[in-house]
């Protein structure tokens, strides 16, 4: 298994179990152990941002990243009416930081910023259920496009963008989400809609993967960092729970069945 398609296996395995067992006593302990996790986290993928677009700023993406851990946490304990001030200091601080894209930089900051929010806020207010849930579809999604996509092969699904990932890849994750629903929804009593919700969350999850793959394109980066082994770095391991994470806070306001 040392050659071919399936060389980083062993790599990114053991770095998804090492990431699997971090995030899972997280997600168990919740309340400030899970807000220092997902803080950091989104501290990390702020300097991973920082460190594509304007590489010879370090100091800068250190400081950025130091500063959006600190608005999400914020962003959370303060009234409504501060949260979105709070999400959006660190965009609109590392504008005038950043020497190119500030566009892109600044989008990319308030959606790192306001998924860590939609990540504390899915675990302490919607509970542990919902964000098992919510993981369980990531990564299913992920794992089966990955095993899918390398088996079958075929057409890319967008090769100027993501020239590794296939058609088939991507309905595979499509599928295992569905599975991962129909499972939550007959321990929970959702019924069979919940299993199309699955499937969207899955979706939003891909598109923020193909965000993200857009962006290191445009930067001419194969992985935002090397943090974590075989996977390259937060942005890269985190960028479809981001787009995921939104999908379900926005779908909890029309679709909001009991706790799980």
């Amino acid at each position: 298994m040392s050659d071919g398609r399936w060389s980083d296996l062993t790599t990114r395995v053991l770095s998804a179990a090492v990431l699997v067992l971090i995030g899972a006593v997280e997600v168990w302990l919740g309340g400030l152990w899970f807000e220092a996790f997902i803080a950091a986290a989104c501290g990390l993928m702020t300097w991973e941002l920082v460190r594509m677009i304007d590489p010879q700023r370090n100091g800068v993406a250190i400081q950025l990243g130091i500063l959006t851990g600190v608005a999400v946490v914020l962003s959370y304990h303060l009234p409504p009416l501060y949260k979105l001030p709070i999400l959006l200091a660190p965009a609109l601080v590392g504008a005038g930081q950043v020497n190119r894209d500030k566009g892109i930089y600044v989008l990319f900051a308030f959606w790192i910023a306001a998924s860590g929010l939609g990540f504390i806020s899915i675990r302490e207010n919607m509970g542990f259920g919902w964000m098992v849930w919510l993981i369980s579809v990531v990564v299913a999604t992920d794992v089966a496009g990955y095993f899918v996509g390398k088996a079958v092969g075929g057409p890319k699904f967008w090769p100027r963008v993501s020239p590794k990932k296939t058609w088939s890849g991507t309905a595979g994750g499509w599928v295992a989400a569905a599975l991962v629903g129909a499972a939550f929804a007959v321990h929970a009593g959702f019924g069979v809609p919940f299993v199309l919700v699955s499937v969207l969350a899955s979706m939003a999850s891909q598109a923020g993967d193909i965000v993200e793959s857009a962006t290191k394109r445009r930067f001419g980066v194969k992985d935002s960092s090397n943090l974590i082994p075989g996977h390259g770095g937060f942005l890269d391991r985190f960028d479809g729970m981001m787009g995921a994470s939104l999908f379900v806070l926005l779908a909890g306001l029309i679709y909001a069945p009991g706790g799980m």
